[in-house]
């Protein structure tokens, strides 16, 4: 018979012992004892399924420091001797969820052309049927990218100008470009909860992100109108690109790669080695414009989520 719980302290040695040997990402001991001494692993979000003493499968559940709910399910994986993954993983999520009253979600990460691969195929697979039978049944598929000096930072053209603003003058770009988004998280909030909750929701979410308010940047035409904004930003790992758009009115000028590019000078005046991107597959004008830009799609993440739906 198999059970589900939570893990407590002295199952530290049987969490880190687990190896995950597919072509999906997954999280080594090394990152997780790291990470778990920071407050974003815990082991009350550290989820096993056994059979008798032996563990059979794993999920761990991450969030920032300081939250009282993880957001997100970072690795999942059951022993392939168990049979039927599917039901199991399924089961070891479901279980989980009961105690996690807030949306979360599941990026499943492979290499580009996962499906064409017959390996990665079968590990996505399973794992996504998992997911989607215990509720995560909102799915997007997102680009990975990557930039460092070597491929090359961008020049200033002058085409646009950049400069600080103060919070409000912000919130009313967030709102502006909201309108007309490709992106899947902004049209569904949209839906659900119209432009203004959406653009504060968003704003809020890079106000608490690592990266430094002072980074943020608001761009304008010649005559001074506002064209688009660009917002450098982190993750607790690393830098990113963080949140650009351009308001409707000003898109389909080539001014995303002006801002684009005001980003990735941003990062690499402050000598950033590194700097990762994501975007929706389905949103085709950004993906062209990281091409442009010499970012490199390095992984796909399949997001599955429990919140609103499109």
């Amino acid at each position: 018979m198999i059970s589900y719980r939570a893990t407590v302290p002295a199952d530290l040695d049987r969490v880190t012992a687990w190896i995950v040997t597919e072509p999906v990402g997954w999280i080594p001991a090394d990152r997780y004892l790291a990470e778990l001494a920071e407050d974003m692993y815990r082991p009350e979000w550290t989820w096993i399924a056994e059979v008798g003493d032996r563990v059979v499968g794993r999920a761990l559940w991450w969030g920032p420091r300081g939250s009282a709910h993880p957001v997100a399910l970072d690795c999942l994986d059951v022993d392939p001797a168990m049979g039927d993954r599917t039901a199991i993983a399924a089961e070891l999520i479901t279980a989980a969820l009961a105690g996690f009253p807030q949306p979360v979600q599941y990026a499943i990460k492979a290499a580009g052309g996962w499906r064409d691969d017959p390996a990665t195929s079968v590990a996505v697979g399973w794992r996504r049927a998992a997911a989607q039978a215990a509720g995560l049944t909102r799915e997007v598929e997102r680009l990975q990218f990557e930039w460092a000096p070597a491929d090359g930072v961008p020049p200033a053209t002058g085409v646009l100008r950049f400069a600080e603003a103060s919070d409000e003058e912000f919130l009313a770009v967030f709102t502006r470009i909201a309108e007309g988004s490709l992106d899947a998280q902004t049209r569904a909030n949209l839906a659900a909860k119209g432009v203004d909750a959406t653009a504060r929701e968003e704003m809020d979410f890079y106000l608490r992100a690592p990266g430094k308010r002072e980074w943020w940047r608001i761009a304008y035409t010649h005559e001074g109108e506002v064209a688009g904004m660009a917002i450098p930003s982190a993750t607790p790992y690393n830098v990113n690109v963080g949140y650009l758009g351009v308001v409707p009115e000003f898109r389909g000028r080539g001014y995303v790669d002006e801002v684009l590019a005001e980003i990735t000078r941003a990062h690499a005046a402050n000598g950033e080695l590194r700097v990762t991107a994501t975007t929706d597959v389905g949103n085709a004008p950004m993906v062209a414009a990281f091409g442009r830009a010499g970012y490199r799609n390095t992984e796909i993440r399949i997001n599955l989520s429990n919140d609103l739906q499109p």
